[in-house]
Order: C-alpha cells, then sequence, then structure tokens
C-alpha cells in the first residue's frame, strides 16, 4: 500500500497546548462564535448600504446587488469542500487561514474603487467564510465532550440569529455617521483577535493517517447544484430575474443534486457522505429541522417590508424594532440547557416547534396602529423560542455521531443550513408575489406580509410531526452528566 508524502499533510500528532490553554473549549465558543457572527453579518450588512455604495462607485444601485449575490454563491459553492479541507490539512490551519483570507477580503472590499473590484472581494471573502465557521465547528465537535456540547452550542445559536437582524440596522448607522467602508473595516480587528485566540488557546486535531483524496467529480456538481438552488431562491426574494429563471435555477440544482447522489453511490470517498442521513437523530436535524429555519431568513425580510413600506417607519426604527428578537435568542442562551436537560430533545423540539410558528403568526396580527412595545415583546419571545428550537437541532444532529465522522457531518449540517436560510427568503417572497397576483395587484401592501408570516409559521411548525416520532431517548448523550 502506497502512502502519502508527510509534506502534503498536516501532522501526524496533535500539536501540544498552547500558554495557558488547561481548559481551550471554554474559550472555542466564543471563538466560533465570533466567526460565525462575522459571516452572518457579512450576509445582510450590506444591504442598507448599497445606495451609498453605488453612488461612490458610479454603480447602478440594482446591479450592485450582486455585491450580496457574488459572497452568498462563493459561501454556498465552497462549503462542502470545508469538511475535506480541515481533514487533509489540519482543521486548526485551515482555520486560521479561512478567517486571514476572509479578513484580508473585507480590507480589498473597503479599498474597492469600482464594482468589479468589490465583486471580486466579496467573491473571496466567501470562500473565507464557506471555510471559516464549519472548520470551527468541526474543531468545537472534536474538542468538546458531548456531555458538554450543549452550552456550547446555545452560544453559537445566538450569532445565528442576531447577524441577520442586526445587519441592516448596523450597516444603516454606519453609513450614516461614518461609511461604507466601514460595514467592512470592522472585520479587520474581529478577524485579527480571533486569529490570535486560535493561536493562543486552540490545539490542532489528531491525525487520523488517512489520504484524503478530492472527490472533484463529486465536488464540481455539489458546488453546482449549491449555486444553483441558492441563487435559485435568492433570486426569489430579490424579485431580480423572471419567475422562469427562478425555476430554472432550482431545477438546475435539483437535477445536480440527483446526479451527485448517483455518483456518493459508486465513489468510495463522496464529498458529502449521504450515510450520515441513515442516522436518525442527524436526519430529521438535518431535514425536518430545516423547515425551523426558514424563519432565520424570511423574518427580517418580511419585518423589513412590513414595518418600511406597510408602516412607513424609517430603515432605523424598523431596524431597533427587529434587534428585540437578537435580544431574546440572547436571554435563551442560559435557558436552553436547563430546558433540555429537563424535558428531553424530543418533548422540546415538539412543543416549541408549534410555539415558534405561532410567534410567527402573532407578527402577522402587526397593524400601523400596534404599539411598538407590543411588537417588541412578541418579536422577543419570538426569539427565544427559535434560538431555543436551533439550539436543539444544532447539537441533537451530533448526538449520535462518532468523532471521526465530525467532519463530514458538520460540512453537511452547514450545507443544510445554507438552503433552509436562502429557501425561507424565497418561500416568502413567493408567498408574498401570490398575495399580489391574488389581489391583482402589483403594490405591496402590509396585507401581503401577513400571508408571508403565516406561510412561514405554519411550515416552522410542520416539523413537530417529525421530532414527536424520534425515540424518548434521543439526545441522551448529550444530556448525561460526568461520573463522578
Amino acid at each position: 500500500m502506497s502512502t502519502a508524502s508527510p509534506g502534503l499533510h498536516h501532522p501526524k500528532t496533535a500539536s501540544p497546548p498552547p500558554p495557558n490553554s488547561a481548559k481551550p473549549e471554554r474559550m472555542l465558543p466564543f471563538i466560533v462564535g465570533c466567526a460565525l457572527l462575522m459571516q452572518m453579518l457579512d450576509s445582510t450588512v450590506v444591504t442598507t448600504a448599497l445606495p451609498t455604495m453605488a453612488a461612490d462607485l458610479n454603480a447602478d444601485p440594482v446591479r450592485l446587488n450582486i455585491a450580496i449575490t457574488s459572497y452568498l454563491l462563493a459561501v454556498a459553492v465552497f462549503v462542502p469542500i470545508s469538511g475535506w479541507a480541515a481533514d487533509r490539512y489540519g482543521a486548526r490551519r485551515v482555520f486560521i487561514a479561512a478567517i486571514a483570507l476572509f479578513t484580508l477580503s473585507s480590507l480589498t472590499c473597503a479599498l474597492s474603487a469600482s464594482l468589479t473590484q468589490l465583486v471580486l472581494s466579496r467573491i473571496v471573502q466567501g470562500i473565507g467564510g464557506a471555510m471559516m465557521v464549519p472548520v470551527g465547528r468541526i474543531i468545537l465537535l472534536r474538542t468538546i465532550p458531548k456531555h458538554e456540547l450543549l452550552k456550547a452550542m446555545a452560544f453559537l445559536s445566538m450569532p445565528a440569529l442576531i447577524g441577520p437582524m442586526a445587519g441592516p440596522p448596523l450597516g444603516g448607522l454606519l453609513v450614516t455617521y461614518a461609511s461604507w467602508h466601514w460595514i467592512f473595516l470592522i472585520n479587520l480587528p474581529i478577524g485579527i483577535l480571533g486569529i490570535w485566540m486560535i493561536l493562543r488557546f486552540v490545539r490542532e486535531l489528531p491525525d487520523d493517517q488517512q489520504s484524503h483524496p478530492l472527490d472533484w467529480l463529486g465536488f464540481l456538481l455539489s458546488a453546482l447544484c449549491m449555486a444553483a438552488l441558492v441563487g435559485g431562491f435568492e433570486s426569489l426574494g430579490q424579485g431580480g430575474p423572471s419567475l422562469g429563471i427562478s425555476l430554472a435555477l432550482i431545477a438546475t440544482g435539483l437535477i445536480s443534486g440527483a446526479l451527485y447522489y448517483w455518483h456518493s453511490k459508486r465513489h468510495a470517498n463522496p464529498i458529502l457522505d449521504l450515510s450520515l442521513l441513515k442516522i436518525h437523530t442527524f436526519r430529521v436535524s438535518t431535514v425536518a429541522g430545516n423547515l425551523c429555519r426558514f424563519g432565520v431568513g424570511a423574518v427580517p425580510y418580511l419585518l423589513a417590508l412590513m414595518l418600511q413600506i406597510g408602516f412607513g417607519l424609517s430603515a432605523l426604527s424598523a431596524g431597533l424594532i427587529t434587534f428585540s428578537g437578537a435580544i431574546g435568542a440572547m436571554a435563551m442562551k442560559m435557558a436552553a440547557p436547563r430546558i433540555l436537560n429537563r424535558w428531553g430533545y424530543r418533548r422540546v423540539l415538539t412543543i416549541n416547534a408549534v410555539f415558534t410558528g405561532l410567534s410567527l403568526g402573532c407578527c402577522a396580527l402587526f397593524t400601523a396602529s400596534t404599539p411598538a412595545v407590543v411588537m417588541i415583546a412578541v418579536l422577543l419571545f419570538g426569539g427565544f423560542f427559535r434560538s431555543l428550537q436551533f439550539t436543539a437541532i444544532n447539537t441533537l444532529a451530533y448526538a449520535d455521531i462518532s468523532q471521526s465522522s465530525m467532519s463530514r457531518a458538520s460540512s453537511f449540517a452547514a450545507i443544510g443550513q445554507q438552503l433552509g436560510v436562502s429557501l425561507g427568503v424565497g418561500v416568502a417572497a413567493e408567498a408574498l408575489h401570490l398575495s399580489m397576483l391574488w389581489r391583482g395587484s402589483t403594490t405591496l401592501i402590509a396585507a401581503d406580509v401577513v400571508v408571508g408570516f403565516l406561510v412561514i409559521g405554519v411550515l416552522c411548525a410542520l416539523p413537530s410531526f417529525a421530532f414527536w416520532r424520534l425515540p424518548p431517548q434521543a439526545g441522551e448523550t448529550l444530556r448525561q452528566k460526568q461520573s463522578t
């Protein structure tokens, strides 16, 4: 049997613990959380800055939307390869390289003098973002014991919810009181701090002594599948291309996905291991759990339309009201582990899915005369329920995954999350479109947004049936305490 050259692989043993890293697992959720927050913010923070950026770059504001799309597509294309890169070159090494790439491309985004330069920088930034979070999560999953994973994931659920809600108001504040360049420059100190903390607190994972050849055909098929699906769903939400083009992109993605499924059955080391879906807890978390993630992308989108177009509020006022959902998510950090340890995953996921759907349905009851304090209270509790749901889903996915499969599972889960958020925006946008068609109007009103909230609310509640079919002991490895 041939052996690969050692120079091509990461070290054969784990790196020695860095100084003052007796318990690096305490810092890991914070480090990965900061990376996740940077990635989620950069998905949405550009939105409110587009008009100002267009004027500065002498570009059409509509065309500048490609600065958002190019980033999302780059993330979608390179997420499938993240697990392979971590196993092939070392997770710690790839994590540092990804943050460095993301940080440097943020600087080039800020220095861009034309639309072309900005789009190229955003593509590179998306590549860094695609590697950054999944690989960071791989380190966390393979370092923290499963019975302590719940607390770590409760922390990680916050950036996923805060990022989409905080992005637009943060972008508006920076553009109003500074300049659009700062929406990218704020990543520099965060990225530098992140690299320093990894070097100080994170050790390299042990090598599994495997060669890890790259499945090139599988990568191309999965990349085309992800790019086409995300592009199709995003085009539905942005309302740019015609419905026919959006459906063609989605069809291309589905066909590519089917071809990848056929390919993966015949390849010894597929880039995405579909056999993980045979694990019940992972399958339910990935498939049914993604319906619950519809709200991550759809809620900020629908609230922005309802509050600004429907009720006539300013972008800043709407952003501040929307951010109350993020406060609810932060409040869940301490409560989630206690709730799940007390009631169990099956019961919490089943009941909380209904509460999540009802909280979105309550948003449909908002009117122009609804007091701001009432809207804030509803959104605060909605953020609380969604955060609990994401924490439970994200941890249950890894409950029965072996340590050797964590890299593949993290990449697979990251793809599902990316599709779930994009699909949520697409479904909400199509619900608005159908509502306007039913009224025979081309002008959006608050009543159309009501339909969007009701549709997303029902979809977020539907997984409760799948969660109820989980075994009562599901997630038991995450709840057990260390023996004394």
